[in-house]
């Protein structure tokens, strides 16, 4: 999609649709009232007749009207005036770019930015715009043998500003919402292969080619046998089960100045994960895909900050493997030693994200960073705690909790404080090994960030449980990744610059 911002007034402007807001009670928008105006009152005829109300995502096409420059109009219902949430404004854009799907016009001119949004700026309204109208172009069925080759037919969408003064702030937008979108869609695209394409090796290619394609980029990929020698022996003892060989996956992005201290993004990447010995039971074993998506979010992001070329040092380490029950496989009560030389004591052997995570942690020291975050499909109990709307957030350092936060509110892409208090170590301990891997029933997402806690104690480190909301579950179209968290890591990310 072509995004673009030109000056001119909604009468005058010649479009092949022009898409503009309507409020409930049959109130039009000052745009609606420049067209309604040039079309002799032809929009409050309509609204008058009831065939649009106004409410929140309703749409109306209407053709041919005289006295304007416009082929179509499409009106917008935005609710009551005079300003609109940011849940609706988003509801409100998805309408619009729905409705546009759906009759051929090639290109659009777009008005709803001139929406009052409660304490959002213009940039703020562009970049939501993009993002959801870029992800109505994703695609599912790129598997499938006699897939959907059609393309909309909607190529172009422009913003229309009153001045020059609004373009700037209009352009930010665009660079910002688009540099986004295909950072999730890259995200969601990795998430949704299936675990027979998707492999460590795989991922680790896919890094490679990003080094070929963005600037100021490179990735390094350890082998098992270089693992081997530094001693990651918690994420070889996961990698051991399956014949796919674990890729550890480093990639960095320099943008920023030399030798500044990078921040660093630690993505879960397992492949697949069975369970291993202590096996899954099978109903929707198959999103088990599904858990690398903490890695993915770290490619889509990298792809993001990338392509806005944004002036800061982040590196995105992905350890990554498969999780299988091969006869060489963990077993429980097997104890392993950590890259920090920690032993762990393998209680069950689909708590294993934490131990590849374990590993990449203490490794991420060697960059010297700044800050380092984690993001991993980690623990059920997330879901429990939270649902699929916010993210599980647990930080040894409140400053970087608090920005997390503000990032998450930002991007609509949020997060919730959970505590990491040292009464919950205490479930980890073991008679045999310096902790177990999973703790008692109890707060199992806290658990689990106290278990990664023992491995982040020489940097600021913050932990985001996303098995909540990196995709959607069940049988329907929603069924697939979501693309989260890359909206609230960019906007971290963007709030450092």
């Amino acid at each position: 999609m072509e995004y673009n911002v030109k000056t001119s007034t909604p009468e005058k402007v010649k479009t092949a649709c022009i898409v503009v807001p309507v409020f409930e009670s049959n109130k039009l928008s000052p745009a609606a009232i420049a067209l309604n105006s040039a079309t002799g009152n032809s929009l409050s005829k309509i609204l008058r007749k009831g065939d649009i109300q106004g409410k929140v995502g309703q749409t109306l096409l209407i053709h041919n009207l005289s006295g304007i420059g416009a082929d179509r109009v499409l009106l917008v219902g935005c609710g009551k005036e005079p300003d609109v949430s940011e849940q609706d404004y988003r509801k409100i854009c998805t309408a619009s770019i729905t409705a546009q799907r759906t009759f051929g016009a090639s290109e659009s001119i777009c008005l709803l930015h001139t929406l009052n949004v409660d304490g959002r700026d213009l940039p703020w309204k562009i970049i939501q715009a993009v993002r959801i109208f870029q992800a109505s172009k994703d695609r599912k069925d790129q598997l499938k043998s006699n897939h959907d080759d059609t393309e909309i037919s909607l190529k172009k969408i422009t913003w229309l500003t009153a001045s020059k003064d609004e373009q700037a702030a209009v352009n930010k937008g665009i660079k910002i919402g688009s540099a986004i979108a295909n950072g999730v869609t890259l995200c969601k695209e990795l998430g949704d292969l299936p675990g027979n394409i998707c492999t460590p090796t795989y991922l680790a290619e896919h890094a490679k080619s990003m080094q070929n394609q963005l600037k100021k980029f490179k990735t390094t990929v350890l082998e098992e046998k270089h693992m081997a020698e530094l001693g990651m022996g918690a994420l070889l003892s996961v990698s051991r089960g399956s014949c796919q060989p674990a890729k550890f996956i480093i990639m960095e992005y320099n943008g920023g100045k030399r030798g500044a201290k990078p921040i660093v993004l630690v993505g879960k990447g397992l492949t697949f994960d069975s369970g291993g010995i202590s096996i899954k039971p099978s109903p929707a074993m198959d999103e088990m895909k599904y858990d690398m998506c903490g890695g993915a979010s770290v490619f889509g992001t990298l792809q993001a900050i990338a392509e806005m070329e944004l002036p800061i040092n982040v590196v995105g380490v992905v350890p990554s493997s498969e999780n299988m029950p091969d006869g060489d496989a963990n077993k429980p009560g097997d104890i392993v030693t950590s890259l920090s030389g920690q032993t762990i004591e393998v209680l069950n052997t689909d708590a294993e994200g934490r131990l590849i995570l374990c590993d990449a942690l203490t490794y991420s020291e060697k960059f010297n960073p700044e800050l380092v975050i984690d993001i991993a499909t980690l623990t059920g109990a997330c879901i429990v705690a939270l649902g699929h709307v916010a993210a599980g957030l647990l930080s040894n350092t409140q400053t970087l909790a608090h920005d997390l936060l503000l990032a998450g509110e930002e991007s609509g892409d949020r997060c919730w404080q959970l505590p990491l208090w040292d009464e919950y170590q205490d479930s980890l301990k073991s008679n045999f090994a310096d902790m177990a891997n999973i703790g008692s029933r109890s707060a199992g997402t806290i658990t689990a960030a106290c278990f990664l806690s023992r491995y982040t104690k020489n940097y600021p480190w913050a932990h985001l449980d996303v098995a909540g909301t990196a995709w959607n579950s069940g049988g329907g179209n929603e069924k697939g990744s979501t693309g989260r968290p890359v909206p609230l890591l960019v906007q971290f990310l963007l709030s450092k610059v």
